[in-house]
């Protein structure tokens, strides 16, 4: 049995508990300003394009595609950090899993997946829809 790597637990506070007890039950939510109709991700309390606070969590469909990625080969299990450009617009920092990395391309469309962490937090991830 290969190894597997182990996600560090995420830091948690006010303003993302909603965002992670979410996760745990298995949605991602994005951040949706009602003053500019805006998507965005990370969770905050202000929309990053108006800085208006008229914002809410709304949970996204699951589904982008490659932005851009790279494969982290010097560690003790290589894996694949990537930006996803959501189907919603924004894009999101995440890993790309359950695939040979080696088959990784800009562009490829993925699907959400939720890995634990050391700590039993779920955490977004996506993995690749049309890999064999």
């Amino acid at each position: 049995m290969s190894k597997q790597r182990i996600i560090p637990d995420p830091v948690t506070g006010p303003d993302t508990r909603q965002y992670w007890q979410a996760a745990n039950e298995g949605t991602l939510l994005i951040g949706n300003c009602t003053a500019c109709a805006r998507t965005y991700f990370y969770p905050r309390p202000h929309c990053p394009h108006c800085f208006s606070d008229k914002v809410e969590l709304i949970p996204a469909k699951g589904g982008g595609t490659v932005y851009s990625f790279s494969i982290l080969r010097r560690v003790e299990v290589p894996y694949c950090l990537a930006y996803v450009t959501l189907d919603e617009g924004p894009s999101m920092m995440t890993n790309i899993v359950e695939c040979d990395l080696h088959r990784i391309r800009i562009g490829d469309r993925v699907r959400l997946v939720f890995h634990a962490s050391a700590g039993g937090q779920a955490v977004p991830m996506f993995t690749p829809t049309g890999h064999d």
